[in-house]
């Protein structure tokens, strides 16, 4: 868990400490007695009160069960809040190392609860968890709001923040200080009275609906799968699919059965390649529908009430919308510059978007089928497109994207980048028999960090895919190395045989892989500035960035080998699949901005205590002239992004901004002539993937290219550049 300003013991925590203090000391044998013997005893046998003895002090998740967090979470909430608790009441006048050092260095034991819980409810839930979850969700809001609200301790950091150009701060704590402060006075520091306890009761309320709103999604995806049995169910379906869906079945007790689940790896290419029409349809409605069936998992209601408490936070901070406030905190800085960046590619990609389906409605009435393109036929009639347009296939492609290639692939290019090695690591405990463990070390053979890799989708983990952490970087407290997770949702190749990728697939372990190194190469002193903790709209450019080695000849001639015979892909068909890049991207770009486009619209209403959302994602999207054929990347009963979280609440557009960055970052390497070009390898370590939220992301981009970025090179890349509407 990244350490954003918590401290401070949740209301049941302060409400036992405050009743220690005045109750009488009572006899020998008394109830209390027996109650302290018993809670002793399970802290004697919870591994979060144990010195972890493992390889680099990792969880030992082989003795971690679910009755140890509650009673951890307690205890490490109260020892948070008297570490806090010392700093807010130091009669001493306050300095960087009492107050800001001090508080870096709390909530160890918190940190460290949190960031295992957090992995397993996302990783590998079970209702034991999920339970926990929901019943701590606003203890942990409640303990967060003690110090955000905390009247002496922002006056501490305040009198800092007001002096700091005299204090002779290292530029690394000068900004620091400046997101210490920052975050203070977002959190609602600066109000007072009712102001400042309504902030913290939407805290509250907020946490345990983004909890409610993903357990549902969760649940919707648990519970569905399109189980195949005939012959007809399956035409169209090649060998890795039909094999793929042979395994999801076994792994959900429909042995000799095929089943497609919801998981993005198991859908897309179901409805790439079935030719059954009314299957595809049937199961494109339940993957959109996730979230939005008037049940018990229905998230309609949620997000009603997550917009307006997110729009009365605001306003109570000072902003007419909650996008004003969550962007003036980024490099975006105002709603209008961010829908500026978006309708530069939303009005060609809709123009491309157009051309695609002709081009497919085309070819579907050459094959004498007297249909029109809906949204369950893209996938199958773009695939079928491809095939005539570059005569290439998924088919053809994913033999030679064997996923335990691909990860050497990523291997290969970090050790040529930034020279650091991957080891395996054997007997590490983990969380589930599918996670692999690695040892990475620098160019000079020191460690690094440990990276947990945990690529394939099952029931107990949420869709999608991510990045993590279970120890951050850092050098306040000694030289700590960072523990890394990446996690993916791919399906799973039938026993014995390996699992295989799209190049989709292989696109996004990059991504999450280039997450991790901004993760794994951090070299800050301070916490609250290591890996991954910078400005949302920068923390995709490390991402997104390496993305574009997986493209690269050099990468694919030695890494794409087929998986039966062995011999790398031929240069026809690499050739074909670099021909091919810009592809149907008016579809891809359409899906996402439209999502990004939705999410600035909810977030720039100033009353939601009318909203529906189902009618306000079709008004807004009508507005837009969405394309009827082509539906939101993530659909608002689903959009995990914004509603699970505040982490891209407004901040979707997020991925384009930074591809902005890093289609002009990259071609810094295509213009000095090598992808792998040493000079620049360093200037983007040294300002990027070490320097965590150090510096100003500008300032750090424009340390590695040299100049600010421009938006051209995101549009050629997209095959958008002849399509801009003046």
């Amino acid at each position: 868990m990244k350490k954003v300003l918590m401290a401070g013991a949740s209301a049941l925590i302060l409400s036992m400490v405050g009743a220690a203090a005045t109750m009488p000391a009572l006899a020998a044998g008394s109830t209390t007695q027996v109650a302290q013997t018993d809670t002793k005893a399970q802290m004697k046998d919870n591994p979060f009160f144990q010195e972890w003895k493992t390889p680099f002090g990792v969880p030992p998740f082989d003795s971690i069960k679910p009755a140890h967090f509650r009673p951890a979470f307690e205890k490490a909430m109260e020892e948070h809040l008297a570490e806090i608790k010392a700093i807010s009441e130091n009669k001493a006048a306050p300095t960087f190392a009492n107050t800001i050092d001090a508080m870096e260095k709390s909530g160890e034991r918190l940190d460290r609860v949190s960031s295992v819980f957090s992995n397993l409810t996302s990783s590998n839930t079970n209702d034991e968890l999920q339970k926990i979850q929901r019943e701590t969700a606003p203890l942990l809001a409640d303990h967060s709001n003690t110090i955000n609200l905390n009247a002496a301790l922002f006056a501490r950091v305040d009198a800092l923040y007001k002096q700091r150009a005299t204090l002779k701060l290292t530029p690394e704590q000068d900004r620091v200080l400046e997101r210490y402060h920052s975050g203070f006075v977002r959190a609602g520091a600066e109000l007072k009275g009712k102001d400042r306890e309504r902030v913290a009761a939407i805290m509250q309320r907020l946490a345990v609906l983004s909890t409610e709103f993903s357990q549902n999604v969760l649940a919707d995806e648990k519970e569905y799968k399109l189980v195949l049995t005939s012959k007809d169910q399956l035409a169209g379906l090649p060998d890795f699919v039909v094999a793929a869906a042979s395994q999801a079945a076994k792994e959900r007790g429909e042995e000799g059965k095929y089943v497609i689940t919801l998981s993005r790896s198991s859908i897309e290419p179901f409805l790439t390649f079935s030719d059954n029409r009314g299957l595809r349809e049937q199961a494109w409605k339940a993957w959109i529908a996730r979230g939005d069936n008037g049940d018990a998992h229905d998230n309609n209601a949620i997000i009603k009430e997550i917009v307006q408490l997110r729009i009365e936070r605001a306003n109570l901070l000072g902003f007419k919308t909650f996008a004003e406030y969550k962007l003036a905190d980024t490099m975006a800085k105002t709603p209008a510059a961010v829908n500026d960046l978006l309708m530069q590619v939303w009005e060609p990609a809709k123009v491309r978007a157009a051309e695609e389906r002709d081009e497919m409605q085309k070819l579907a009435a050459s094959e004498g089928q007297n249909i029109q393109i809906e949204p369950w036929d893209w996938y199958y009639y773009a695939e079928k497109v491809r095939k005539a347009k570059y005569d290439l296939n998924e088919e053809e492609i994913k033999p030679y994207f064997q996923l335990d290639k691909m990860v050497e692939a990523m291997f290969y290019t970090a050790n040529r980048l930034f020279g650091v090695t991957f080891t395996e690591l054997q007997g590490v405990p983990t969380y589930h028999p599918d996670v692999k463990v690695y040892e990475a070390k620098d160019k000079n053979g020191k460690h690094l960090a440990v990276f947990y890799s945990d690529n394939f989708a099952r029931p107990s983990k949420r869709s999608g895919a991510w990045m993590s952490s279970l120890r951050d970087q850092q050098k306040l407290a000694g030289d700590i190395r960072p523990i890394v997770l990446n996690n993916n949702n791919f399906a799973k190749g039938a026993e014995g045989q390996p699992t295989l990728l799209s190049f989709d697939d292989a696109t996004t372990l990059f991504h999450e892989f280039g997450h991790g190194l901004h993760g794994m190469l951090s070299e800050v002193t301070y916490p609250r500035v290591s890996g991954t903790s910078v400005l949302r709209d920068f923390v995709e450019f490390p991402s997104q960035v390496l993305e574009h080695w997986v493209a690269e000849p050099e990468i694919l001639q030695k890494f794409a080998v087929h998986y039966q015979t062995g011999k790398p892909i031929p240069k026809e068909l690499l050739d074909k699949i670099i021909a091919s890049q810009t592809f149907n991207q008016g579809f891809a770009t359409v899906s996402y901005t439209s999502s990004a486009l939705v999410d600035l619209a909810y977030h720039s209403l100033t009353d939601a205590k009318n909203l529906d959302a189902d009618t306000f994602e079709r008004e807004t999207l009508t507005k837009l002239g969405m394309p009827k054929e082509i539906v939101m990347r993530h659909r608002s009963p689903h959009f995990l992004h914004i509603f699970s979280g505040d982490g891209y609440s407004a901040g979707y557009y997020s991925y384009m901004w930074a591809e902005v960055l890093d289609a002009d970052g990259f071609n810094a390497f295509k213009e000095a002539g090598d992808i792998f070009d040493p000079a620049l390898s360093k200037k983007l370590y040294e300002n990027v993937y070490s320097a965590g939220g150090s510096r100003d992301p500008m300032e750090a981009y424009i340390g590695f290219r040299g100049r600010a970025p421009k938006v051209d090179a995101l549009l050629k890349n997209r095959g958008l550049l002849d399509n801009r509407v003046n």
